[in-house]
C-alpha cells in the first residue's frame, strides 16, 4: 500500500471517528450505538492504546483493525440518516480549526483511572500484609 493511500485511510477514519462523536451526541442515536461510539472515541482519541504505538508493526496494528471494526460495528447499529447527518457535520468541522480539548479531557481521565487503581491495589497490598 502507498504512502498516499495510507494518508487517505488515515483521514477517512479521521472523518469517521468525528462523525461517531457527532453521533454520540445525537438525540436519535440507539443507546447501543452511543455506548459502542462512545468506546470507539475514546480509543481513537486516547494517548494509551492496547498495544503501544512505538512497538513495531503490531502498534499501529490494533489501530488499523480495531477502529475500523468498532466503526463498522456503529454503523451497523446507527440508522443511515443519522449517520448521514454526522458526517456532514464532520466534514464542516474537518475544515475548521482545531481543538486538542477532548483529548487532554481523555488524558485526564484516564490518569484519574491510573491514580485510583494504584490507591485501590496500595489498599489492597497494605492489608494483605498486616
Amino acid at each position: 500500500m502507498s504512502l498516499e493511500k495510507l494518508r487517505a485511510k488515515a483521514a477517512e477514519l479521521e472523518r469517521e471517528t468525528m462523525a461517531l462523536w457527532y453521533a454520540l451526541r445525537h438525540p436519535r442515536t440507539p443507546l447501543a450505538a452511543k455506548l459502542v461510539a462512545a468506546l470507539v472515541v475514546g480509543y481513537a482519541l486516547s494517548p494509551i492504546d492496547l498495544i503501544p504505538d512505538f512497538i513495531p508493526v503490531l502498534g499501529l496494528l490494533d489501530d488499523l483493525v480495531l477502529l475500523p471494526l468498532g466503526i463498522a460495528l456503529c454503523l451497523k447499529l446507527l440508522p443511515a440518516d443519522v449517520m448521514a447527518e454526522c458526517r456532514e457535520r464532520a466534514r464542516e468541522s474537518i475544515a475548521k480549526p482545531r481543538s486538542y480539548l477532548a483529548a487532554v479531557v481523555i488524558a485526564l481521565l484516564w490518569i484519574a483511572a491510573l491514580v485510583l487503581l494504584g490507591w485501590w491495589a496500595h489498599g489492597v497490598f497494605t492489608s494483605a500484609h498486616r
